[in-house]
Formats: C-alpha cells, structure tokens, sequence
C-alpha cells in the first residue's frame, strides 16, 4: 500500500487547523461574553440585597415569571402577596404600592437576567454542538456549566425561602454558597475561555506558584468571609477604619459559645476577619508583584492587573465601610471582588502544567 496516497494534503491539514483555531476562538469568545454577563448578575444580585429588594417577590416561577406585571390588576395581586410575607408584616407594613413596585424591579431584573444568561449559554451550546465546532474534550465540560447554572438558580431560590418564614432576612449561610457558586461559574468560564484562546503556558519558577495559588486560598476565604458580611449586615457596625471603634481589637470579638461560632456568626468577629484578610492579600498580593515583575512578560503584566485590582478593592471596601455601606459603593466592591478573582485566575492559568487542550 501507497500509505504517501493516503497522507493528507498539506494546503488541507493547513485548512484543518486553521478551522480548529478558529472554533476555538469563536467558543472562546463567546465564553468571554457569558463570564461578562455572570460578573453583571452578580453585581446585580449585590444591588439587590443592598436595596433589600430580594424579599419582594414571594414565590418562584422560572417560565410564566419571566414579565413582570403589566396591568394594575396584576400589580395589585402581586402586591397582595408580598404583604403576606414576614418582611411586610414587621418591616414594611403601610409600603405604597409605588414603593412595592421599585423594590420589586430589582429583583424581577434579577431573575431576567439569570433566565437570560441561561438562553445565552444554552442556545449557542446547541448551534456549536449542532455544527460540530465543539473542540474534542469541550463538551463535557460546556454541558458540566450549564448544569451548574441551573442549580445556581436553585440555590437563589433556596436562599429566598429562608426569608419567607419567620424573619424577613435569609439566611447568611445561604447568602454566602449562592454567591460563592456564582463566582465560581464565572471563574470556570474564564478559565475555559482561557484554555481555549491562550493555551499555551509560561515558564514560572516555583516560588511565583506558590505565592499565586496562596494569594486565591486567602480570596476564596475573603469572599465567604464578605458573604457573610453582607448576610450579618456586619458593614453597618464598626463604621471607622483603621481601628474598630477605639481599638484595632474591638470589644465582643469572641464573645459566642462555643468559640468556632463566632467566625460564621458573630457580626463583629466576621467583621474584623474580612478586614485581616484583606490585609494579607495586600501582603500576598505584593509578593506575587514582586516575583511577577522577576518572570517578565506576559506573567508580569498578569500581575500588575492583579495588583491593582487588588489595590482598588482595598479603597473600595474601606470607603464602603466608612459610608456604611450606601448601595452604590457596596455593589461596586462586589463587582470588585469578582474582578480580583479574574485576575488571580488568568495568573493561575498563565503558570498551568500543561498546554490546554
């Protein structure tokens, strides 16, 4: 057998790669598009709560919920409603309907926009699919996002639930995994944006590594930590800097039995861990500068972003701390939180093992 006959043109393998590249920029690129729009719902969702809109709708239904209501009739039934949930009864008794009206179109706009990134995800995952263009090893992890979308719509609405009971406030624990798994959708985007438009690593020494993957650890724990901020409404105590009142220490910092729950449910306690670890991601985060700038390159440009992210979310909180947490500086510090994450993500996706495939 001839097996040259059968080898395959080089002008169509050239062809043959260049469409590979090219599907995986255009999957890429939309991937960029839906990390986008899940950084947009979460700043929405911290909007939300600042507003305390998230109580204003009382029950959940993903299809016929989709408009809001469009005749005063409507509006007066789901007005009726709401005054029939704890937070109407001990919080907002007397409300307008005016008044209904504008805590409920944030959170209408909120649901709109998770049943939207949900038709943006899931409508060019079929066509892509439809047409083949999905990279070899790409589909499983494309189907694993848009499963992990949908229960982060469960999880909204769990965490709902828990203020419908008894208290007109969810539960902080609940708070803090529904926007932990929010970040981490948009973080597994980024990163699968990433494998397929840069694959190709950099060389790193060990010591930047290190440094990088210590700098996400303290993130990840800041963000629950700012969760449960948020849950506690802990930002509205201790409204100075850089002490806590009179002292760097304040008064009731250990103050439950037993110990452990103070870091999840003591205001105070939650408050000054979220200050300690924005304090040592600086640190961290300048070490990691430090190296970078060593590395050169696309490693060092990685972390100037990363440092100045990380230097702006240290004034956005302190500034939100010092407002007492006003709507707009407290959603912009959300949004800058996600950020950080980004840009610590892209630097662990620089130094990867790897080539991705």
């Amino acid at each position: 057998m001839d097996l040259a006959a059968h080898r395959i043109p080089r002008y169509q393998s050239a062809m043959m790669f260049q469409t590979y590249d090219k599907d995986r920029r255009a999957i890429g690129y939309w991937l960029l598009f839906m990390t986008g729009l899940v950084l947009l719902m979460v700043m929405v969702g911290g909007a939300t709560r600042l507003t305390e809109s998230g109580l204003s709708m009382v029950d959940w239904r993903p299809v016929t919920g989709t408009l809001p209501p469009l005749n005063e009739q409507a509006w007066q039934a789901e007005f009726s409603k709401y005054k029939t949930s704890p937070e109407y009864k001990l919080r907002n008794m007397g409300m307008s309907l005016g008044e209904f009206k504008g805590i409920f179109y944030w959170e209408w706009g909120h649901r709109l926009l998770g049943r939207l990134i949900g038709l943006f995800f899931f409508i060019p995952l079929v066509w892509f699919w439809m047409k083949g263009r999905i990279p070899d090893g790409y589909k499983p992890k494309l189907v694993a996002l848009f499963i992990l979308g949908g229960s982060q719509g469960l999880l909204g609405w769990y965490m709902v639930m828990s203020g419908l009971v008894d208290e007109p406030a969810v539960s902080h624990y609940r708070l803090a995994s529904h926007l932990g798994l929010a970040l981490f959708i948009m973080a597994a985007l980024f990163w699968t944006a990433l494998s397929l438009l840069n694959p190709t690593p950099e060389r790193v020494e060990r010591p930047l590594k290190m440094l990088t993957h210590l700098a996400m650890l303290v993130l990840v724990v800041q963000i629950v930590m700012g969760a449960l901020v948020a849950g506690l409404k802990a930002g509205l105590i201790y409204n100075t800097w850089p002490n806590m009142g009179d002292t760097f220490v304040p008064e009731g910092l250990l103050a439950l039995e037993p110990v452990w729950r103070n870091f999840m449910d003591n205001a105070v306690t939650v408050q000054f861990d979220h200050r300690i670890g924005a304090y040592l991601l600086s640190v961290i985060t300048i070490l990691v500068l430090w190296r970078g700038w060593g590395a050169g390159g696309r490693l060092r440009a990685a972390a100037n972003v990363a440092a100045v992210l990380v230097a702006v979310q240290m004034l956005l909180g302190i500034m939100t701390l010092l407002l007492a947490v006003p709507v707009a500086w407290g959603t912009a510090h959300q949004g800058g939180g996600a950020l950080v994450l980004l840009a610590l993500v892209n630097l662990m996706h620089l130094q990867r093992k790897e080539m991705a495939r």
